[in-house]
């Protein structure tokens, strides 16, 4: 098949270099980004006079035309056409005739990649932010759910302090709400229009960019005609925020994994959530958990690839570029999917408050505020922590915890001891002490979901923007 590049070739292709640079077989996923650009594209030339109002008639009617086939699966993409945009266009010229080989008019393969690809990273920024939002509702419910559980806090995987459940769930809604902020950055790059770099110089032609910038609902248009062709900062800085979000998610697996074992007991998962072993009739395994921790990993992968690929590259466009798609689109994918199905598991997950509790009865979680104790009746800090060191030692030695101590044996390592001790070391005001902000007090914590809802607030605003902006 003779190609739309092909005047100064006198050999065909070999078919094996056809396979290897074509790129239909993942860039056709962008298929609607193109046809709306290549229509905004020709309304702009109509009017800018470059071609006339019945040519553009003609190729915006077969463009829709076209979209239409491929949404009803009436499209074969061809591999020896090599991408999106020369598939749509060798089809549109088939159907209308000449006026079909004057879209191409004052525009390149470079800045229409770079088009597309924009538009698509757009849309699916929005389509993100509501799945990320969606689990920052499921996390905040959550915490909602179980306000009063009292859990083991840890530091180094080792029991530390006790905290509220929905203190430990807030952390991750926290953690979350950053990575919605730094989504919107992805956002931000994205919303650049490159259209009318041409390959890297600009056009001759006396075209009008902010008619498309305004056709397309982009916030800004490029300065600079080789930075529109060559940058790709959007899709490393989205790549970098899915890592990022992905990480979380990660370290939120890997406690869920913890808690649902025998050995924790803190949570059961729901069937729906869990697969069984082909040997084992007992076992129920947290495998939506195991496989986002897993597929972190290649999230990272694709970031480490694109940030390999675009190091070396000189201006302008290079086919490397060619490499951006299949990483981002794989890690689309797996955001998608990965907070879709995490917002599922964590509604249908129970808290067993029980063996949460259970726990707490059988550590020195409480020896910090039996050090604070000592400290409230004047002895220094240091000398109240070598006291309860010395307390816990010999609970070890003898099989007991803190509480199972008389008053009359906390004595024998401090006559600063009183009878308020068992009080002022129990779980409820342990965890009700710690007022300071942010702290894991009923109060704090009240405070902290209050705070919660009102990021929730301004989310919603900003996906409202999103969606009214996204085509």
């Amino acid at each position: 098949m003779s190609k739309l590049w092909g005047g100064r070739f006198a050999k065909s292709t070999d078919v094996m270099v056809e396979e290897f640079t074509s790129s239909i077989s993942f860039d056709s996923r962008m298929y609607s980004q193109d046809i709306a650009g290549s229509i905004a594209h020709a309304t702009m030339l109509a009017t800018c006079g470059i071609i006339s109002q019945e040519d553009a008639k003609l190729i915006i009617d077969g463009l829709k035309g076209i979209l239409a086939d491929i949404e009803a699966g009436n499209f074969s993409f061809e591999v020896s056409l090599e991408d999106i945009h020369m598939n749509i266009e060798k089809r549109l010229t088939e159907r209308i005739g000449a006026a079909g080989g004057r879209l191409h008019t004052a525009r390149s393969r470079n800045d229409q990649v770079a088009l597309d690809t924009h538009m698509y990273a757009r849309g699916q920024v929005a389509e993100i932010a509501k799945l990320l939002f969606d689990l920052e509702q499921a996390i905040l419910d959550t915490a909602h759910k179980y306000p009063e559980v009292i859990m083991p806090g840890y530091t180094h995987l080792q029991r530390a302090q006790p905290i509220l459940f929905s203190h430990h769930m807030l952390a991750y809604f926290f953690m979350l709400e950053r990575d919605f902020r730094r989504l919107g950055g992805v956002w931000e790059s994205a919303d650049i229009m490159p259209l009318g770099a041409g390959a890297l110089a600009g056009t001759t032609f006396p075209i009008d960019r902010e008619q498309v910038a305004r056709e397309l609902n982009f916030g800004r248009i490029y300065e600079n005609s080789l930075d529109a062709v060559s940058d790709r900062d959007y899709i490393l800085e989205f790549l970098s925020f899915a890592s990022i979000l992905m990480m979380h998610l990660s370290r939120l697996s890997e406690e869920i994994i913890l808690w649902s074992s025998t050995e924790f007991s803190f949570i059961e998962l729901d069937d729906a959530h869990c697969t069984g072993s082909s040997i084992m009739p007992q076992k129920k395994n947290p495998d939506v958990a195991e496989l986002v921790r897993g597929k972190t990993g290649r999230v990272f992968g694709h970031l480490m690839a694109m940030l390999t690929v675009t190091k070396g590259l000189p201006l302008a466009y290079n086919k490397d570029l060619q490499e951006d798609k299949e990483g981002l689109f794989d890690t689309i994918d797996t955001v998608k999917f990965s907070l879709t199905v995490y917002a599922a598991m964590l509604r249908g997950m129970k808290v067993n408050a029980g063996a949460m509790r259970q726990a707490l009865k059988t550590d020195f979680s409480n020896a910090t505020d039996m050090a604070d104790y000592l400290v409230k009746k004047g002895l220094p800090f240091r000398q109240a922590h070598e006291v309860v060191g010395k307390c816990v030692a010999y609970c070890l030695s003898e099989q007991k915890t803190l509480t199972d101590l008389t008053l009359e044996q906390f004595k024998e390592f401090s006559p600063l001891f009183a009878a308020d001790i068992i009080e002022a070391i129990s779980i409820e005001t342990c965890v009700g002490a710690r007022n300071s902000l942010g702290g894991t007090a009923p109060t704090q914590v009240g405070q902290t979901v209050l705070i919660a809802k009102s990021v929730m607030e301004k989310q919603q605003k900003r996906l409202d923007m999103y969606t009214k902006t996204t085509l």
